[in-house]
């Protein structure tokens, strides 16, 4: 979809209000402000750091409406520059951190947005001070919780580590597939500083398919020449392997990982913060969308069946319970307090 027509979507009213309020991955201002720009990348950090989400502006607070930039902020929105955003983003944060700019008018009010893409290399940490009152602060790492930016907590911070440490090891095994692939008799190391590829005391080359495809072999001697094409020359024998397959292993007994249901979830919560009813905790959940993150939520399939049809085609059964672990409980926890704390 394209981008006017998620910032369209995120747009949407009920009669004058908007359906969509804050959260997760939204966060709305009223006006855009060149002299606020820390405030915003502070916003970016925390979105990165999480899934993702919208950055949007010419939107009221209380009651939530659509007003429109005024012609000051509008022309300082669109004196924004991409390269020199993108450079102060590099220099105050550890990771990059990808996002574009966008607009769009609804009757007659233009409302400028940012959309910044979940990070791949997370943490995104700040590496120096920043802004008025130094809103962002050498060190810290800021999290997007519910409708509200803030250093992120203990759980979240583990959940992120976790998850990195996972894609590092999905890196080895994909590593290690390719030599399973190619045998492990035949494998070879790429020095890249001495710019030899060697196995033992040979010098040998392994290719993948995709690169194999793309290389065309001539025999030393009947070598001629076209400019442009890609060429490679042996020495020697090409003898082929087989392929090994490679197993993915699928974890078993959901419910050691995910323990609760959705009714001993909402008892832990409303147990730990005062005044919570189960209502909020569903309306958390709904607004964070904790039933489709596997970091704190998964789907309680009856059987394989439908966890297959789940994975072809996102289909999922009438009355499918989701079960939740410890970590979503502490989501929905620091949600509630931070709200409570709000509106003292």
């Amino acid at each position: 979809m394209e981008f006017e027509e998620l910032l369209k979507e995120r747009l949407k009213r009920n009669g004058k209000r908007l359906y969509h309020r804050e959260g997760q991955e939204l966060e709305f201002k009223e006006q855009f402000n060149l002299a606020a720009l820390a405030d915003y990348f502070r916003d970016f950090a925390a979105f990165s750091n999480n899934r993702g989400g919208f950055l949007i502006f010419g939107v009221k607070d209380s009651p939530r409406e659509i007003s429109g930039l005024s012609e000051k902020s509008k022309e300082q929105f669109e004196k924004v520059d991409p390269e020199k955003i993108t450079g102060y983003l590099l220099e105050i944060f550890s990771s990059e951190i990808r996002w574009v700019q966008g607009s769009i008018e609804i009757d007659g009010m233009f409302c400028g947005a940012f959309y910044i893409w979940p990070s791949d290399t997370k943490p995104v940490i700040a590496r120096k001070d920043e802004g008025k009152d130094q809103i962002i602060k050498n060190g810290e790492i800021y999290y997007r919780y519910g409708g509200r930016t803030q250093k992120v907590q203990g759980s979240e911070l583990e959940s992120i580590i976790n998850h990195r440490i996972e894609q590092n090891n999905k890196s080895w095994l994909n590593l290690m597939a390719k030599i399973g692939r190619a045998g492990p008799q035949n494998a070879a190391i790429l020095d890249t500083e001495r710019g030899l590829i060697e196995r033992d005391d040979s010098q040998v080359l392994v290719l993948d398919d995709d690169l194999a495809g793309k290389v065309k072999f001539v025999k030393e001697g009947e070598f001629k020449e076209k400019e442009g094409a890609p060429t490679l020359k042996l020495v020697g024998d090409v003898v082929p392997v087989d392929k090994v397959e490679v197993i993915q292993r699928v974890k078993e007994n959901l419910t050691r990982s995910y323990p609760y249901s959705a009714m001993e979830l909402a008892d832990e919560v409303t147990k730990q913060v005062p005044g919570a009813s189960k209502q909020n905790v569903w309306a958390c959940i709904s607004e964070n969308d904790l039933k489709n993150n596997p970091d704190y939520s998964v789907y309680n399939f009856r059987n394989k069946r439908q966890e297959d049809a789940f994975k072809k085609n996102g289909t999922i059964p009438v009355a499918t319970p989701s079960i939740y672990n410890h970590k979503a409980i502490e989501f929905i926890v620091n949600v509630l307090r931070s709200e409570k704390a709000d509106k003292k």
